[in-house]
């Protein structure tokens, strides 16, 4: 029987690519997304209208899968949201915005499923994070804590699941060019221009990352890198982190500077005095 895969975010970017290889590959797809695909994703793959932050919308997309399949076999809590700035311009809303999407959507999907996949005995849950979320870039701190949330939480369920036959993997990709800059969300437009350059000029397409991540999940790899340089970088933080730390302070220092010059700009002007009148 054919494996029966859900993707989150499943109507654009790196969950489209993903959507497609599994439908190549002979698997019943359904992409869950807040609007429907602007184009069909591929021949014979559903969709449906999930807000990963609505319960009651993971509920129902949990009752489509039984009613229409009997059940699932791989999770993809793909959709996620980007976000930059320096930790004291962030609010609360910021805050509040990127965790419900990026960490709670992901939560609420595991949630939603683990029973299902405890039932059955079997499936594999895939939690798209980021490298982000294991190198903790300065100017990006919402968007870290909440990947690195998203690795914590999936590395607690691999061993939480494990004794009932559920696999868990975390894809921890560097920058893909897709439409996640586009609804970026900061308060500091140096921060925002330079997060939107590095996703445009990502060095991994959305379909090679998405081969890569098929690949691993049938091997039942847990961590999954998908850019060589994240592999390295990873691999440096943790055996020598001086030399990780390196890069990250002269890129921070350069991007310091362009921040200084930003703030300056931003300031108003003095007042000026005004000159007294002459009495009539």
């Amino acid at each position: 029987m054919s494996r029966r895969v859900l993707v989150t975010g499943g109507a654009s970017g790196l969950g489209r690519a993903l959507a497609r290889r599994y439908a190549a590959l002979g698997a019943r797809v359904v992409v869950a997304d807040l609007d429907p695909p602007e184009r069909p994703v591929a021949a014979g793959v559903e969709s449906l209208r999930l807000d990963v932050r609505s319960e009651e919308e993971w509920r129902a997309a949990r009752a489509w899968c039984a009613r229409e399949w009997g059940g699932l076999d791989v999770l993809v809590n793909n959709a996620g949201v980007a976000a930059a700035g320096r930790i004291e311009r962030l609010t609360a809303a910021d805050w509040d915005w990127i965790l419900d999407v990026n960490l709670r959507g992901t939560v609420n999907g595991c949630r939603t499923f683990v029973p299902l996949l405890k039932r059955q005995r079997s499936g594999h849950l895939v939690n798209v994070a980021s490298l982000a979320g294991l190198m903790n870039l300065p100017g990006m701190a919402s968007y870290n804590v909440s990947k690195a949330a998203v690795i914590s939480l999936s590395d607690t369920l691999r061993h939480e699941l494990a004794p009932y036959g559920v696999s868990t993997s975390v894809v921890c990709p560097g920058f893909v060019p897709t439409n996640l800059g586009a609804g970026l969300r900061s308060p500091d437009p140096v921060l925002a221009a330079s997060a939107e350059r590095m996703i445009r000029n990502g060095s991994v397409t959305p379909e090679q990352l998405a081969e890569t991540v098929v690949a691993a999940v049938d091997r039942g790899r847990f961590l999954v890198h998908t850019h060589r340089e994240g592999r390295v970088a990873a691999t440096l933080k943790r055996l020598v982190p001086p030399l990780a730390d390196r890069p990250v302070r002269r890129a921070w220092q350069r991007t310091r500077a362009k921040l200084d010059a930003q703030d300056r700009d931003e300031r108003p002007a003095p007042e000026q005095p005004q000159e007294q009148g002459e009495d009539r």
